[in-house]
Parts: structure tokens; C-alpha cells; sequence
């Protein structure tokens, strides 16, 4: 079996020879120290060009999940002037993202940098600024007749469906986009409507074009440690219907799995994704809450499938935790429609050792 059928097989709840080996990628500065470290070479470090399955190979992974997606222009056309606005005598520096907003950075650093304001406030700025950004126009569209022969047949082949919510966030931030709600409720619902008319137009216009795909993906990214960064409620009212739409879109060109990316402890808004056709869930982070499918199947049975919840820490540990951690991922893929994957991008802290052995030792437990 081809790693695309072993996928498909494992979250349809068919049979298959072994479980699929997937990654979710890797920190920059992982593959930095790898490098610097002898096991990898300059050539392997391309990010999303003909040889970014070589460092998977290499450590024994089959491929990271979402690699084959296929990706239309969801966002701001045109995006922002990237741009300084202000030197600080500390090292740090304000600049305007593609989004609008204004953020603070140093130089050296990596982490996500702190918003300090946004462009999108009011109606008023709505308009001037995102509504002309958020139409749909043939240029969004890629090729798929161009992509030919791009398009691996033995990995999974995934069409990527946008943000309906997690976008809008990303530019109004987390506090203005509840002031938006609390001010303006009609404006609200009409930037999140503007959203996901332009994700459904651009989904169709790509199924359009005869390309047959095993599953769809939602990116969102709307929760923290302590549950979601929106209302639940707010979320199924607003949100809940575009999901609806979108997934019944799916369904009628034959896309039966449906997953969404969303990092954070998400199980307050799984209701609204498992009821409106979001099936599989996706990276299911263990953090500090101890996400895993388990409880999740209990409560939505079969219906919720599930990529993702291995704890990536473990492999910056010894071998001894690794075993302990594939010993707890056992029961987990005995359920069925569940397939295991470090639970965000390999951090540097991960011995390349490591990852071999838990490859390794994953062929020869579910192989």
C-alpha cells in the first residue's frame, strides 16, 4: 500500500498493512542544528520545494501531513506594505505586518511578536481597508492542470479550505475583534460572512476543475491552553452555518474527510465542527490538558477521527520516554480512525537519534 491508501484506509475505518508515518514539520532552527550537527546537508533544507520529503526519508517518516495540499490565495489580495515604523533604543522595532498590524519585534528573535495595534477597528476601516482585499478573483485559483506531475500520487492528496474565523483574529487581534462584536454585531457577522464567502468561492472554483482529493483541511488556530479564544456559542451562530456550507460543498464532490488545524484545548468547540462536518481533528495537542482522541470518541463515537496528539517533548528526552509515549499511543490507534503525529513542528530541543528510534520503533509496534 501506497502511504495515501494506508491514510485513507486508517480514517475511513478500513484495513490496511501498517500505520502511515507523518510529521507535522519542523522548526527552522531544528533543521539549523541538524545540520550544524552533521546529519543533514544544505540541499535538504528546501521548505516546500522538490526536496522537502528528504529530511523525512532520512529520519524514516513517510511524510508530513498536509505536504500534498493544494492551496488556493484565501488571504488579503494585495497584502499590507511590510513595513518599519519605529526604532526603539532597545533593540526593539514596530512594524506593519501584511495584515495591518502593527507589531513589536527584535531583532533575533523568533518568537511571535506582540501586536501593539490594528488597522481593523471599526466599520469605517472595514471598508476602506479589507473589504476590496477579501473579493474573489480567477488569480486566486491555482492551475491544477500546471501542477501536474507536482501532485505526489502516493502521499495524501488534501485540499486546503481557508479560515473562516482564525484569519479575522489574526487581524483585529483578540480583544478588538470582541469590542467589533460587542460594538457592532452587524458588522461582525458581515466580516465573517465576507470571510467565508470568499473560502467557499475559492474551494469551488479549485473542485471545479476535476481534481480528485481525499480529504479537505480548515486552518483556525482559535484556542489556548484553557479552551477557545471565542464564545463557543458566538462561534456556532456566526461561524457554525459557513462551516455547513462549505463541508456539504465537499460531500458533493465526493470529500468525505474534513479536518481542521486548530492548536490549543479545543474541545469546547467541537460541537460546532463535528456537528456542521468537520470529521478529523488536527494536531491535537497533549500540552498541559492531556488532549487525546479518546474522549473525544467517547462522546462523538466514530464520526470524530483524529491526526496529531503524540507529545513532540518526549523526543528531546531519552528512548525510555519514547517508548512510554508510543505505549500510550497504542490504545489510541486501536480505536480506529486515528493516526498518530507529534502534535506540532519538531522543536530544537529533539535529538535527531530520537526521531529515528521513534520511527523505528513505530513501524515495529503498528507495522
Amino acid at each position: 500500500m501506497t502511504t495515501r491508501e494506508r491514510a485513507m484506509a486508517v480514517l475511513n475505518y478500513e484495513k490496511y498493512d501498517r500505520l502511515p508515518l507523518v510529521h507535522f514539520g519542523y522548526w527552522k532552527e531544528t533543521l539549523q542544528k541538524w545540520k550544524d550537527e552533521g546529519h543533514i546537508t544544505q540541499d535538504m533544507l528546501s521548505d516546500g520545494g522538490p526536496d522537502k520529503n528528504k529530511v523525512s526519508k532520512a529520519l524514516g517518516f513517510d511524510c508530513g501531513w498536509g505536504d500534498s495540499l493544494i492551496v488556493a490565495d484565501f488571504g488579503l489580495r494585495p497584502v499590507f506594505e511590510t513595513r518599519i515604523v519605529e526604532e526603539r533604543a532597545d533593540g526593539t522595532y514596530l512594524e506593519v505586518d501584511p495584515y495591518g498590524v502593527t507589531v513589536q519585534k527584535k531583532r533575533g528573535e523568533t518568537s511571535i511578536p506582540a501586536e501593539v495595534s490594528h488597522t481593523l477597528v471599526d466599520r469605517e476601516s472595514w471598508e476602506k481597508e479589507y473589504v476590496h482585499r477579501f473579493q474573489f478573483s480567477p488569480g486566486r485559483i491555482p492551475d491544477l492542470a500546471g501542477l501536474k506531475g507536482q501532485i505526489p500520487d502516493d502521499e495524501p492528496r488534501g485540499l486546503y479550505c481557508g479560515s473562516l474565523y482564525g484569519v479575522i483574529r489574526n487581524i483585529a487581534g483578540i480583544v478588538g475583534l470582541s469590542y467589533i462584536y460587542a460594538d457592532d454585531e452587524e458588522l461582525y457577522a458581515e466580516i465573517i460572512d465576507t470571510v467565508a464567502r470568499l473560502a467557499f468561492d475559492c474551494t469551488k472554483a479549485v473542485l471545479e476543475q476535476g481534481v480528485k482529493f481525499d480529504y479537505a483541511h480548515f486552518w483556525e488556530d482559535i484556542c489556548f491552553k484553557n479552551g477557545p479564544l471565542v464564545s463557543p456559542s458566538v462561534f456556532e451562530e456566526y461561524v457554525g452555518k459557513h462551516y455547513q456550507q462549505m463541508t456539504d460543498l465537499l460531500k458533493s464532490y465526493g470529500v468525505k474527510i474534513v479536518s481542521l488545524d486548530c492548536d490549543g484545548c479545543i474541545d469546547a468547540l467541537i460541537p460546532t465542527w463535528i456537528n456542521h462536518g468537520v470529521n478529523t481533528m488536527f494536531p491535537i495537542e497533549v500540552g498541559t490538558w492531556n488532549a487525546n482522541i479518546a474522549a473525544w470518541r467517547e462522546q462523538y463515537g466514530k464520526a470524530l477521527r483524529g491526526v496529531g496528539g503524540m507529545n513532540k517533548n518526549v523526543l528531546a528526552y531519552e528512548t525510555a520516554a519514547i517508548n512510554t509515549e508510543i505505549e500510550r499511543l497504542r490504545p489510541l490507534v486501536e480505536l480506529g480512525g486515528y493516526i498518530p503525529c507529534p502534535d506540532h513542528r519538531i522543536p530544537p530541543g529533539a535529538k535527531w537519534e530520537n526521531v529515528q528510534y521513534y520511527c523505528d520503533m513505530m513501524r515495529k509496534v503498528f507495522g
